[in-house]
């Protein structure tokens, strides 16, 4: 039987020649190996079309090219071999590669004082690109935190100035009584209102980076702020977390530059982009303070 060659479509010129900065697939399920351990992510794969010419890209060739990155660790160096990979199958219809992994990282934390603990998950991207014959790539991840407002805090201590006032107009109350006071309803007559608030942190990596530091950045953005969300607790941790909480009092001003401060001092990090969004407990919208490094 004659063998026949099967046709390629992509390749047949078209009368349009209409260069394309963007063109693959989203949404496929890879394994990766990141911070010693194995997930899937989800990959979007895709390169430029600059000759304007052909039809379209192969995109099965990005698809093969893929099975690289289960093999091994993902590093810089390897998403930069990958890209490479992209652009050699696509000599002459393609200058611009780009990858982009999508995970959930997964922590075990410890309480702060009880001895349980339980998984924290994070929500990580990780793009690479290879654009103008330069390379790049960048580790983004969302991180959940509390804030208790500074403005709220104040006052609140100065209703409970004025309760105590009120309770104890006129008199010269001891040591005991005012203990007492302390710890009953009145002596909270008022609280500062907290939110759950969130940190989204996308840092340019340097290219010799031998690892994706994701744990390590977690670890940083947590460590400035102060008051990372908890998972199992008991009394004495939710009391330790109401203290973290009184002695970190953040605007979402102050968290943004925590956080700058924290990632200026990592040597992995040649610039980033930081986003802090309080979702205000007092409002309906939310506050929210952006802060760039060398972006």
């Amino acid at each position: 039987m004659t063998s026949l060659t099967l046709p390629d479509i992509a390749i047949q010129p078209q009368d349009q020649a209409t260069p394309l900065e963007w063109v693959g697939m989203c949404g496929i399920a890879l394994p990766i190996q990141v911070d010693g351990r194995r997930v899937i992510a989800k990959a979007d794969a895709g390169v430029s079309l600059v000759d304007g010419s052909s039809r379209g890209i192969h995109m099965s060739r990005l698809y093969l090219a893929l099975e690289s990155i289960e093999k091994q660790p993902a590093t810089a160096l390897s998403l930069r071999r990958l890209l490479a990979d992209f652009l050699a199958s696509h000599e002459g219809l393609s200058d611009a590669a780009y990858l982009r992994l999508t995970f959930d990282h997964s922590l075990k934390r410890p309480a702060l004082v009880s001895p349980l603990s339980g998984w924290k998950s994070y929500a990580v991207s990780v793009d690479a690109r290879i654009e103008n014959e330069m390379f790049h790539v960048e580790l983004s991840v969302n991180v959940p935190y509390s804030s208790t407002c500074p403005c709220s805090a104040a006052l609140a201590r100065q209703l409970i100035q004025q309760q105590f006032e009120a309770d104890f107009a006129g008199q010269q109350p001891n040591r005991d009584t005012v203990l007492e006071w302390l710890g009953s309803s009145q002596g909270i007559v008022a609280t500062p209102h907290s939110q759950r608030s969130q940190a989204k942190v996308k840092v340019r990596l340097r290219n010799n980076q031998p690892s994706l530091p994701i744990t390590a950045l977690i670890d940083q953005v947590e460590a400035s702020l102060g008051t990372a969300v908890q998972t199992a607790v008991k009394r004495a941790d939710e009391q330790a977390f109401a203290l973290a909480n009184g002695q970190n009092l953040m605007f979402c001003e102050d968290a943004a530059r925590r956080v700058h401060h924290a990632l200026r001092q990592q040597a992995w990090a040649t610039g980033f982009q930081v986003r802090v969004e309080h979702a205000e407990s007092l409002h309906a919208h939310d506050a929210v303070a952006v802060s760039r490094w060398q972006w």
